[in-house]
């Protein structure tokens, strides 16, 4: 099995609230990408200040994107997200396939749109 570890280090992206009360801002503490077999990677991330899973799962989504787009592929397909929270801290494991063709399934991306809007939200890719 060949591992490929690539690391980010922890940034912050800060959202503001209207007036009343404030969604927590998210603290983006780290992204760990290892290759597991051909197109088959595992997305590994933590976080403090999600709402609820969902925000875990979009971390590592767009991890999954700005791989596939560095690795020269357009889309990627979502296999499965696993999450945990201990102590404030989430984290997610995620399995992606990447590809250049769209794949089959219900759960595709298209790297470059979701690298975008992930850019524009400002969360931390690879």
């Amino acid at each position: 099995m060949a591992a490929v570890v690539i690391s980010a280090l922890a940034l912050s992206a800060c959202a503001e609230g209207g007036e009343g009360a404030r969604a927590p801002s998210p603290d983006y503490a780290g992204i760990e990408t290892r290759l597991l077999d051909g197109d088959l990677v595992n997305f590994r991330v933590a976080m403090r200040g999600a709402r609820d899973d969902r925000d875990v799962e979009r971390y590592a989504e767009c991890a999954a994107a700005q791989y596939a787009l560095i690795r020269g592929y357009g889309f990627a397909r979502h296999v499965r997200t696993l999450v945990t929270e201990e102590g404030g801290t989430w984290r997610g494991d995620a399995i992606y396939t990447i590809s250049a063709a769209l794949p089959r399934g219900l759960r595709t991306i298209d790297a470059e749109v979701t690298a975008a809007n992930c850019a524009e939200n400002g969360i931390p890719m690879v």
